[in-house]
């Protein structure tokens, strides 16, 4: 009897078997989840199920009577695969089932747990089935959970929690972050953390973001175990079945406490002073132009004080900037001691503060009187002795106050308001206080103009230099003192008590200083060839802002070289203001010029700061009477003493001493009796020009 194909002879047998094995055929070939393969000893394959079709991408017809290995066994796996089969059937028993990863038709690998089998039927070749299930997505979900577990267990503190709020699960950097440990966070809810910070509105608005978009994120104030009270990024995730009910809830946490200090850090340096801590002129002129448009929509009246801390340069450079900074930190504290909670006080720079003051009367008038009540404060409170280091300090400041709202409001011409009025406050003696006026801007105005002509006067050559002589008891001229005159075309002839103050503000008086100088010097070198005129001293005046140039020696060398004129014949008059600012670098100008045979006249002395301590260390030649003392000789008997004064100073230091401002005769012959042989003034001639002054030289002067 031949024998039949296995794949017949298997699926045949008995007829009273045909209906079962038909069940069995038909579950094998559309079972799904699984794939099933026969084959013989020598790998043909004699079954390939539909599953099979799925999984390694051969069609029955493809898969049936071709070797099994040479379809789905990889090639490095061949020996292995072939050996095992080999003892499959020869023991008639499967080997242990396990995963592998078995070539598809593609060539890509698919991972399969695979069952095997022999199936033996008498009078038949045996037949080895195997069993696979694949793997894929049980892989991929397993590595998508590996994935998850590790993202979860991140940086970032996460928490899952069921629909109702309660946490299941905490990672690792959760517990870190907020000091609870997992059993101590399981069960309970995210109100553990919750600070206090936060109103209900915040929780409101925050869950109603979540319900319409499923989603929230933002900054969080969360209190820790310790109770620190931290900066968190919040992130809070619905989770949703696929009926779109919330089932979890994710969040994450990320401690951004050291971030939002940085940022303070750099608003803080963005807008405050770093030596005083108060707000800085940027943060100044913006809560400025809110206050102004509140000021102006509501109708109640501000101020703004300019505050400026008088002589502080001079305390700079005595004692040292470490400790003017102490002295502009003890300000600083004092100012926002005297204002109230919704004023501003503010740094603008060096040693000027201002005071921006709110909320006043609705009144211009109380409201005036309120900033003058709080600018009166302010000077108080400043004038109060400081201790700075080993020094104590008193110290004063100057106020000028501007109100708003105006008709010009704008910031800028509030701060320049401000200013103007303190620079009258400084003007009327310091530590005082003004308020602008209209009469202050038409005053800026002239001043502006006269800058302007000053500027068109130097480049013109508008300027004269005139004599006014210095004569001795004899009435003889034994010198002069240049002065300036301005021959203006349009207003004549200006008196320098009118330019020279603008001249100095302006930083014009250098230019201007320097041809006084010049001219001066030419005039000396002149006199040189006259015989009348030759042994005659001529005395020119020095601003400060000159002398205080680092090359004024230089320039002043250069100037009598070139000119040719006699050093011995040049005498330049300082004021006592002068000396004020740095003594030491003030004797050392002089020594060196004094060296190079040029005199010296400390001009109004006894009106300003003079003090022996450092007037015996001046190389000068002279002292100068002020013509305040000299008007009073007559009727005021102080004046009469102070003069004396000076006179017997000026013997017992071997200085000349000459009076300026004589203008009768009885005040020449009182100074004359004191002491003073030396005198300048309209008694014996006013200011001259040089061709006036030279007929003069020819008779003297005998007085008038």
């Amino acid at each position: 009897m031949t024998e039949k194909p296995a794949s017949q002879a298997f699926w045949g047998g008995n007829p009273p078997r045909a209906v079962s094995e038909a069940r069995f055929q038909k579950l094998f070939d559309e079972a799904d989840a699984m794939s099933i393969q026969g084959y013989l000893p020598d790998g043909e394959v004699v079954y390939w199920n539909r599953a099979s079709e799925h999984i390694y991408g051969y069609t029955a017809d493809e898969a049936l009577g071709r070797n099994l290995f040479d379809l789905i066994i990889p090639t490095d796996m061949r020996p292995d695969v072939e050996a095992a089969v080999r003892l499959m059937f020869e023991t008639g028993q499967g080997i242990l089932p396990g995963r592998l990863e078995l070539k598809h038709k593609d060539g890509h690998r698919v991972p399969v747990y695979s069952n095997h089998t022999v199936v033996t039927v008498a009078g038949q070749s045996p037949v080895l089935f195997c069993m696979d299930t694949d793997m894929s997505a049980l892989d991929q979900a397993e590595a998508e959970l590996r994935i998850a577990a590790t993202a979860f267990e991140s940086q970032q503190g996460m928490l899952i929690t069921d629909a109702n709020g309660v946490i299941l699960r905490v990672n690792q950097a959760f517990t870190c972050c907020n000091g609870y440990s997992a059993e101590e966070s399981v069960g309970k809810t995210p109100r553990l953390l919750k600070s206090g910070r936060h109103s209900l509105e915040f929780y409101i608005e925050m869950w109603r973001s979540i319900i319409d978009t499923g989603a929230w994120h933002g900054e969080i104030w969360n209190k820790r175990q310790n109770g620190d009270i931290r900066a968190d990024w919040v992130t809070i995730t619905a989770v949703k079945d696929n009926k779109g009910d919330i089932t979890h809830y994710v969040g994450t946490q990320t401690d951004i406490t050291q971030r939002k200090e940085a940022e303070a850090r750099i608003l803080h340096l963005a807008f405050y002073d770093p030596l005083t801590r108060l707000p800085n002129r940027r943060l100044l002129l913006d809560r400025l132009q809110q206050a102004v448009a509140a000021s102006l929509r509501q109708q109640i009246a501000g101020a703004l004080l300019f505050i400026d801390i008088d002589h502080f340069k001079t305390l700079n450079d005595t004692l040292g900037h470490d400790v003017g900074d102490l002295l502009l930190q003890q300000v600083a504290e004092r100012l926002s001691a005297c204002i109230r909670e919704n004023d501003t006080a503010a740094r603008l720079g060096g040693d000027e503060f201002v005071v921006m003051l709110e909320y006043l009367s609705p009144n211009l008038q109380e409201a005036a009187g309120q900033a003058e009540a709080a600018g009166k404060k302010v000077l108080a409170s400043l004038s109060q002795p400081y201790k700075l280091r080993h020094h104590d300090y008193v110290g004063s400041v100057s106020i000028g106050v501007t109100m708003f709202p105006t008709l010009v409001s704008t910031t800028d011409e509030l701060m320049k308001q401000a200013d103007l009025a303190m620079y009258e406050a400084k003007a009327a003696g310091r530590n005082a206080l003004r308020f602008f006026d209209p009469e202050m801007q038409a005053a800026v105005s002239l001043r502006a103009e006269l800058v302007n002509g000053l500027r068109e006067a130097l480049r013109k050559q508008q300027f004269r230099l005139y004599y006014q002589p210095q004569v001795d008891r004899n009435g003889q001229i034994v010198g002069a003192e240049a002065l300036v005159r301005w021959d203006c075309p349009v207003h004549g002839m200006v008196s320098p008590a009118e330019f020279i103050p603008a001249a100095e503000d302006s930083g014009l008086i250098l230019p201007l200083g320097a041809w006084v100088l010049e001219t001066a010097c030419l005039q000396l070198a002149a006199w040189a060839s006259q015989p009348t005129a030759a042994k005659l001293t001529l005395a020119v005046n020095v601003s400060a802002c000159q002398f205080g140039r680092a090359d004024f020696v230089d320039q002043v060398i250069e100037i009598v070289s070139r000119t040719g004129a006699n050093p011995h014949r040049l005498k330049l008059e300082l004021t006592e203001s002068l000396l004020v600012e740095n003594i030491d670098e003030v004797i050392a100008k002089m020594t060196t010029l004094k060296a190079h045979g040029i005199g010296f006249s400390l001009d109004d002395f006894g009106t300003g700061y003079s003090s022996l301590a450092y007037l015996r260390r001046l190389p000068l030649d002279q002292l100068k009477i002020d013509q305040s003392f000299v008007r009073d000789l007559l009727i005021d008997p102080n004046s009469v003493a102070i003069a004396k004064t000076i006179i017997v100073l000026s013997q017992a230091m071997s200085l000349s001493v000459i009076a300026e401002g004589v203008e009768t005769e009885m005040q020449r012959v009182l100074l004359d009796s004191l002491g003073c042989h030396a005198f300048q003034g309209y008694l014996f001639s006013r200011p001259l020009p040089i061709e006036t002054l030279d007929r003069l030289l020819l008779g003297g002067v005998s007085g008038n």
